[in-house]
């Protein structure tokens, strides 16, 4: 524990930070690795010290741990403090996984001086005559889990080396061109190949955008996991207590959807916001990567218990009446709980 910047109270305070990945789709999300964050403050050389991670390293390494667990999906999706990272960008072009990551709209960058130089500047660059002129910006429509849509604009913009043709884009999108709105506009910098026809072009946007959309539910999950399930209410000091700790709450979370999922086909009440659909197993989830559903794994940011994946509860046990259904699911869900010992300090970051 350390005075740090903890995202749940909003300030520096005494406290423990993680770093966690959590996987999601359009019908359900899932926690699969958390690993603590070491300020440098509390390693004997600081910074220089062997044990030391930034959030952003750990964030990284998260992602080759869903690799190396054969966790499918389609794009890492994170928000502007890991997009607005050099090393967290390079790192995922290093493991060859596409990725859509925010960035903040007034990340400067080195250009020219009659250029833009940053994402804003580069929106405003492309100009905008009204839907019926729309110029670049090309319509897509957000759909969301209660029925209702909404109409969105995206655009590929220029900014330094980044370019509808180069290998990093900047894609805007935004509910409106004219003003873009700072609560309703997105800066993505992805790293998807952008498709020769104009059709294709849309629909691709369309991913985009409804990839990064899919970032509300890790958001949603967080605040369940915080305020609901106990995540930071434990009363334990040692790095592998508070790892069961939190691995627990990930297994109440997962639990959590099996029974709505129950309570709903069963008829006695409606099911959690995001449960109406079957929970995937392991083989479901492949198809739908196969058939390009807009997956993606999030390494999220203020907290996030984990290591490498090596065995699960019940692992190969068929499902039935008396196993909830995630146990096979989240391959990494109780890795590290049982029968290992405790993750050297060096090795964990903890």
């Amino acid at each position: 524990m350390a005075r740090q910047y903890l995202g749940s109270v909003g300030k520096t305070d005494n406290g423990i930070v993680a770093v966690t990945s959590l996987w999601a789709d359009g019908r359900c999300y899932w926690p699969l690795h958390a690993v603590p964050y070491t300020p440098a403050s509390r390693l004997a050389k600081g910074k220089r010290d062997p044990g030391f991670r930034t959030k952003p390293q750990l964030a990284a390494e998260l992602v080759a741990a869903a690799q190396q667990a054969k966790i499918p999906f389609r794009a890492v999706v994170a928000d502007c403090f890991y997009g607005d990272n050099t090393g967290f960008v390079e790192a995922l072009g290093a493991a060859g996984v596409a990725f859509v990551l925010a960035l903040k709209p007034r990340k400067g960058t080195w250009a020219p001086d009659d250029e833009p130089h940053t994402p804003v500047e580069a929106a405003r660059e492309l100009g905008w005559g009204g839907p019926g002129r729309p110029g670049p910006w090309r319509r897509v429509i957000r759909r969301f889990r209660d029925g209702h849509t909404e109409t969105w604009w995206a655009a590929d913009a220029e900014l330094g080396g980044w370019g509808p043709d180069r290998h990093h884009r900047l894609v805007v999108a935004t509910t409106d061109p004219a003003t873009l709105p700072k609560l309703s506009t997105w800066y993505l910098l992805c790293n998807l190949a952008r498709p020769a026809s104009r059709r294709a072009q849309q629909a691709q946007f369309a991913e985009i955008v409804g990839a990064y959309g899919l970032r509300n539910w890790v958001e949603q999950g967080y605040k369940q996991v915080k305020d609901e399930l106990g995540w930071a209410d434990f009363q334990v000091r040692s790095d592998r207590a508070i790892r069961r700790h939190w691995t627990l709450v990930c297994c109440a979370f997962s639990f959590c959807w099996h029974a709505g999922q129950a309570q709903a086909a069963a008829g006695a009440g409606p099911a959690p916001p995001a449960a109406t659909p079957p929970l995937p197993s392991p083989p479901a989830v492949a198809q739908a990567a196969a058939r390009g559903a807009r997956q993606r794994l999030d390494p999220g940011r203020h907290h996030r218990a984990g290591g490498r994946h090596r065995g699960v509860v019940a692992a190969g046990t068929a499902a039935g009446a008396r196993l909830a259904g995630p146990v096979g699911v989240a391959a990494a869900l109780l890795a590290r709980m049982v029968g290992q010992p405790a993750a050297p300090t060096v090795a964990a970051g903890a």
